[in-house]
């Protein structure tokens, strides 16, 4: 059989993709290309404004700009293959290289899920303890938050990942995804997997309900604060300060729920393929968005490059 060595060990990976749709490759690459452009160029944009503008620099911006960081790697371990997927027929990927975007993927995914939770104990501290807020976050902790949660990322699939390259592998090598992961790769096992199920499922599912429960219960105390607030205006602002990052945790945490913390496995191909492509591209391309256009401080600044940009386009114009 195709990729598959005497030892019964696999070597490569063939990865469907979009079967149905394979007609339809050049139009899904240039969507996806201009999809992939988008989040990097939005990403890039925000930590561009955030670097330049001495008034963004506050723990919250900070975060943001770290997040974004995280977009630029996390998109970048997927979507690149994917686009080179839909104009190979073969669409084939070496075990190794397959087994290392899955390490990947779990890792920025992890390592995003507690930049939000930071990002949420920031808006707790910011609402709740105004008066403390300047002390308890300083630029220091900040940092050290930051460094704490990218090395907890990529600690947290270490575990899976030896687990599954210790696996003895046989028959087919096709996963009926777009991308690697590491659930597909546990079932093209021809060993007893029950185990390896378990620790895969207890790891995510340790990530995604330790930090979503910090990020609600850090929600509730805000939500308390602001219910208090007498004016109007006290309340909006302390709600637009929340509902950007608000936005994007439910995106996130609800997509990578939907798709790790199962009480059945027995979901259709295509409704893996739609929730995996929701927080692999879809989750990522709105984050730009969400913080560019819904953050007042970053808007602002934005029109403002983008106005002085044009005046001295128009300026030399016209000394010329």
């Amino acid at each position: 059989m195709e990729g598959v060595s005497n030892n019964s060990n696999i070597y490569e990976i063939v990865l469907h993709g979009f079967p149905n749709l394979q007609r339809f490759h050049v139009l899904l690459f240039a969507i996806l290309l201009i999809i992939y452009l988008l989040i990097i160029s939005g990403n890039v944009v925000i930590l561009l404004v955030i670097h330049r503008e001495t008034a963004l620099h506050s723990p919250m911006y900070f975060f943001i700009g770290v997040l974004s960081c995280l977009e630029i790697f996390y998109t970048a371990g997927t979507i690149p293959k994917m686009l080179a997927n839909l104009l190979d027929d073969e669409r084939k990927m070496s075990f190794n290289g397959c087994l290392v975007q899955a390490y990947f993927l779990h890792a920025f995914g992890a390592a995003e899920c507690y930049i939000l939770t930071i990002m949420a104990y920031d808006r707790y501290l910011a609402i709740c303890k105004p008066l403390r807020y300047s002390s308890i976050m300083t630029s220091g902790k900040s940092a050290n938050l930051v460094v704490i949660c990218i090395i907890g990322g990529m600690l947290s699939p270490v575990i899976e990942t030896i687990l599954i390259s210790l696996l003895t592998f046989c028959g087919s090598n096709h996963i009926e995804n777009v991308f690697c992961d590491f659930p597909p790769l546990i079932s093209l096992a021809c060993t007893n997997t029950r185990l390896y199920i378990m620790v895969e499922f207890t790891v995510s599912s340790f990530i995604i309900l330790l930090t979503s429960a910090f990020i609600i219960f850090s929600y509730i105390r805000i939500l308390f604060i602001i219910l208090r607030i007498k004016s109007k205006d006290g309340r909006q602002k302390a709600f637009s300060t929340c509902g950007a990052h608000l936005t994007v945790v439910i995106m996130f945490f609800g997509s990578i729920g939907f798709m790790y913390i199962r009480v059945t496995k027995s979901y259709s191909v295509d409704y893996d393929r739609a929730v995996g492509l929701t927080y692999v591209v879809f989750t990522p391309l709105a984050n730009p968005i969400i913080y560019g256009l819904r953050n007042q401080e970053i808007k602002r600044f934005i029109y403002k490059h983008l106005l002085m940009k044009q005046f001295f386009m128009f300026s030399s114009k016209r000394l010329q």
